[in-house]
């Protein structure tokens, strides 16, 4: 163990004394340099001064290229040990750091802002509040399908981000298309209730559908897209023998999306199940 601490001090020692004779060397030279400018007659002062600062610059690049030549095994020792601790730092510091990145991620990409409705890796609900390290969302639920406020907040980390994608319900329009799933029996009569079910959704867009179409061709002219029509539409899904689905789609504002929803589902369910009367009333009691 001394021995090897003696061979580093001896080496240490000759980098010193010969980074000592490359300073008086290149020092020597300087003053050399220098006095035979400063004594040449042909040279007029601003000359001289130019290369009076010429010789100095090139013997400080010299003197530190001399440095990094004689350092450069111990120099590679150190930037070896360098690397090992900002790898460990970097492991240690992974999160904070992605948390950071996800943080530049929203601002330099503009993913959401205050007052946006967002999902991500299960979370759901409207922006409250955001920094460099998480987000705060009030959820909206129950569900993926429901819009009601919960009255829970949910906090989520930046770096989710990274590794989970985001969507966006609200992106940057007053009007937008959504969907509404009503489940039904194949054995049902299900052309009549595909009838009523769009009927009832033209009844509560109606009003709606000029601004709504209005809406779809600017984002269309925005995006160099082909924006869908606003008018509702419905879509049959089968999902197993027996059971169907029908999948409405239908134009409504942004802030008005729940409201709207349920008011075509009472609409239909009062067109599909119409109220007793008081005769069929006790003629079933009597049965």
């Amino acid at each position: 163990m001394q021995t090897g601490w003696m061979n580093i001090d001896s080496s240490v020692a000759l980098d010193v004394l010969k980074s000592l004779l490359l300073l008086i060397a290149l020092t020597g030279t300087r003053a050399l340099v220098v006095r035979w400018i400063s004594r040449n007659p042909t040279l007029s002062m601003e000359a001289k001064r130019r290369w009076v600062v010429t010789t100095r610059n090139s013997i400080v690049f010299a003197f530190l290229i001399g440095l990094v030549s004689i350092w450069a095994h111990e120099l590679q020792a150190f930037t070896v040990s360098l690397v090992a601790l900002a790898a460990a730092l970097v492991l240690a510091t992974k999160e904070l750091i992605l948390c950071w990145s996800g943080a530049a991620l929203r601002v330099g990409g503009k993913v959401y802002a205050v007052g946006d409705r967002v999902q991500i890796a299960g979370h759901r609900g409207v922006v409250l509040d955001h920094d460099v390290f998480a987000t705060k969302l009030l959820e909206i639920g129950p569900g993926q399908s429901a819009h009601l406020y919960t009255g829970r907040v949910t906090i989520f980390p930046n770096s989710l981000l990274f590794s989970h994608p985001l969507v966006k319900e609200n992106p940057e329009q007053e009007y937008g298309l959504y969907t509404l799933v009503v489940p039904i029996q194949t054995d049902e009569h299900w052309q009549d209730a595909e009838q009523t079910l769009l009927r009832s959704a033209k009844a509560e867009c109606m009003p709606y559908m000029e601004e709504a179409a209005r809406q779809m061709k600017l984002l269309e002219q925005t995006n160099l897209l082909e924006a869908p029509s606003p008018e509702p539409r419905i879509t049959i899904q089968l999902l197993e023998p027996g059971k169907m689905q029908f999948v409405l789609r239908f134009p409504a504002p942004d802030r008005g999306r729940s409201r709207i929803e349920q008011a075509i589902l009472r609409r239909y369910l009062v067109e599909m199940i119409p109220p007793l009367t008081a005769g069929q009333d006790v003629r079933q009691t009597d049965t």
